[in-house]
């Protein structure tokens, strides 16, 4: 299988609603797991007497003259996504600095960072020009398929 055949596949298989897939042919092995948003959690406990009961604990009262917080009006922003499932760099190497950063400009078609798939490296362009307002991944972090990357203002 080419690359451009595998990455079709990640992505027929993450908008599909599969947890697992596992491909086998002479070629080639694919094993694809799909993480989940909220981990299921398995409790086992020991026996507990019957007359203990858990109650939540008690939620303190907001104060009365909290200070409001207004949250950023993002809706100028642009959102580069991810175009697939992998690894997210911000480098591309160790040595090397990051390929954009908070508060430089961008023009469509610039390299703004890789993200690995199946150990193929993929430079990702950006679609817009703008400037660079956030970094909304850690490097080294997984993503997600369609998960924003990066806020850039196309008016800057």
């Amino acid at each position: 299988m080419k690359a451009k055949e595998i990455q079709e596949l990640i992505d027929f298989i993450s908008n599909s609603g599969l947890a697992e897939v596992k491909i086998e042919t002479e070629e080639l092995k694919l094993s694809i797991k799909k993480y989940s948003e909220a981990p299921v959690v398995k409790v086992e406990s020991a026996t507990v007497a019957p007359s203990v009961q858990a109650t939540p604990a008690p939620v303190p009262a907001a104060p009365a003259a909290a200070p409001i917080v207004q949250k950023e009006d993002t809706s100028r922003y642009v959102e580069i996504k991810s175009p697939m499932i992998g690894t997210f760099y911000r480098t591309p190497n160790p040595d090397s600095d990051a390929f954009v950063n908070i508060g430089d400009t961008v023009s469509a078609g610039q390299t703004v960072c890789i993200i690995e798939a199946m150990k193929l490296f993929n430079e990702i362009e950006s679609e817009v020009s703008g400037k660079i307002v956030k970094v909304l991944v850690d490097n080294i972090q997984p993503v997600e398929y369609d998960q924003p990357l990066f806020l850039v203002d196309p008016a800057g």
